[in-house]
């Protein structure tokens, strides 16, 4: 099968429309039909039923979807990691989840350059569900998450723990009612729910964020306070620009290490764990 194929039929898929298909592709509808054409010969089965006001996928269209993608997806890596310069022996591929991202990334890129530059690293960003799909379908060589999924092909391991405190920029005692300049930040399901017995008498917060970063940067602007990992928040602390609340209670938030149990080059892997371990 043509990867130039796969993306005609992937492009006709996701805007429903031969002729959108064609335009986003800077080819003719003609050449986007002969494509979708020459698949369902292949396939020996119909992908699209045409209508007038566009094209549906057909029961086997929809089955072939995640296929295509798969295809295409593994096609460009392979691009990507056989064109690496001569003096250049692999790819390493990390998934980081966003709120990880600034306190273990940077130093992890860093000594990897410094003691294997004969190896290249590509880091992506996202979400925990997101980062482990794409490590189950092998556009990724490891995924650092707050999840501990189990699944038959992957290996999970605890890397570390953090120990989320509660800082203001203003020295202060914990209170369990509502606070006005209280900014909840949410490290996930444990914690909103060790969050809810821990102030069980606090309502909605004005401000709520997703990421650490977000909350952070606002209240070192704005004024507040927040929960946030202890190493995140150390330096600040140290320089007073954010205080310790006092008597806050302390939450822990595990950061799991996922990777394929049959990667494609366990010594890369096994390199880029023994780092990530190192720099932590």
């Amino acid at each position: 099968m043509n990867i130039n194929h796969m993306r005609a039929f992937l492009e006709v898929a996701r805007n429903g429309s031969f002729q959108l298909a064609a335009e986003n592709l800077f080819i003719t509808q003609s050449t986007v039909s002969a494509r979708i054409k020459v698949l369902e010969d292949q396939l020996n089965t119909r992908l699209f039923n045409r209508k007038r006001d566009g094209s549906e996928l057909t029961p086997a269209g929809r089955n072939f979807i995640r296929y295509a993608t798969k295809v295409v997806k593994a096609w460009e890596q392979a691009k990507q990691e056989i064109a690496l310069p001569q003096d250049m022996e692999g790819m390493v591929a990390l998934g980081v989840q966003l709120n990880l991202w600034q306190q273990i990334t940077p130093a992890w890129i860093e000594q990897m350059q410094n003691s294997s530059p004969e190896v290249g690293t590509r880091v992506v960003m996202d979400y925990s569900d997101s980062l482990l799909s794409q490590l189950v379908e092998g556009e990724l060589d490891l995924v650092l998450t707050y999840v501990n999924r189990q699944n038959a092909e992957l290996r999970t391991e605890l890397l570390m723990e953090d120990i989320l405190v509660l800082v203001a920029s203003e020295q202060r005692k914990v209170r369990t009612d509502w606070v006005k300049n209280y900014v909840f930040v949410d490290w996930g399901d444990e914690f909103r729910e060790a969050h809810t017995l821990a102030y069980p008498d606090a309502q909605a917060p004005r401000l709520s964020v997703g990421l650490g970063m977000v909350g952070l940067d606002y209240i070192l602007n704005y004024g507040g306070a927040g929960y946030f990992p202890e190493r995140m928040v150390n330096e600040l602390i140290a320089s007073q620009r954010l205080f310790y609340v006092e008597d806050a209670p302390k939450f822990k938030r595990p950061v799991f290490l996922s990777y394929s149990k049959d990667p494609i080059n366990p010594e890369l892997v096994s390199m880029a764990r023994e780092t990530l371990q190192s720099v932590l």
